[in-house]
């Protein structure tokens, strides 16, 4: 998904996971990559939270879901409380639903799977470290499958109430469709499609893509 904002020169990041062994491999996966620097790693939660205090300069930390003591959810949650400039990816081998929609609520960024190639998983960092989401293909599909799902905390805010046009503009900004893309889609301008993105964004005051799609999802929007 696109944005106004620019990713950084190069991205400070931190790895999270329990299996060095999946540390060390993310990290020859990324050696190549001159835009993307390994700040820190860390086995534990608890670990990561001290990494993130002792390198502020981290932006981005990749996070696995499956650890024990502090769930990546967990620890997604504290970073999002703790170091809002921290933009977190989710790593995970499962993209039921369920795990999908913890880490959107804990305030993930954007959710990989564990058999990513060399090229997604630095697309991926590139992506949340610009401010936009990165979904893996499947996960994209898991969310959109699941757009019917009833909100499990209903708001007791009226539901925004949207355009044909731009309900039409929302389903392809959860599609994960850059303004280019979507403009080309509807035979319209891209800065036609940025006024409608942000008229949705004030009208369901949300904050974000991540949390317009939160948004989206719980009030059945694309339904």
């Amino acid at each position: 998904m696109s944005d106004a904002q620019a990713a950084p020169a190069r991205t400070n990041l931190l790895l999270v996971d329990d299996h060095q062994m999946v540390i060390e491999g993310i990290k020859t996966l990324l050696k190549s990559d001159g835009t993307v620097r390994v700040v820190a790693q860390a086995n534990s939660g608890a670990d990561a939270l001290r990494c993130l205090h002792d390198h502020p300069s981290i932006n981005v930390a990749l996070v696995d879901l499956n650890m024990p003591q502090m769930s990546g959810v967990e620890l997604t949650r504290h970073i999002c409380a703790s170091y809002p400039a921290v933009r977190v990816l989710a790593l995970s081998m499962f993209h039921d639903h369920t795990s999908v929609m913890e880490v959107l609520e804990a305030g993930g960024a954007g959710y990989l799977l564990k058999n990513t190639t060399r090229a997604e998983l630095s697309a991926a960092i590139a992506n949340v470290a610009a401010g936009r989401t990165h979904f893996s293909q499947e996960v994209g599909q898991t969310l959109l499958q699941h757009l019917d799902v009833p909100a499990q905390r209903p708001s007791a805010a009226p539901v925004a109430e949207l355009t044909a046009r731009e309900k039409e503009i929302l389903r392809l900004v959860a599609a994960e469709k850059s303004n280019q893309d979507i403009a080309t889609a509807l035979f319209i301008s891209e800065r036609t499609v940025e006024t409608h993105r942000k008229n949705i964004l004030t009208k369901t005051s949300c904050k974000s893509v991540v949390g317009l799609i939160q948004y989206a999802i719980k009030h059945k929007l694309l339904a």
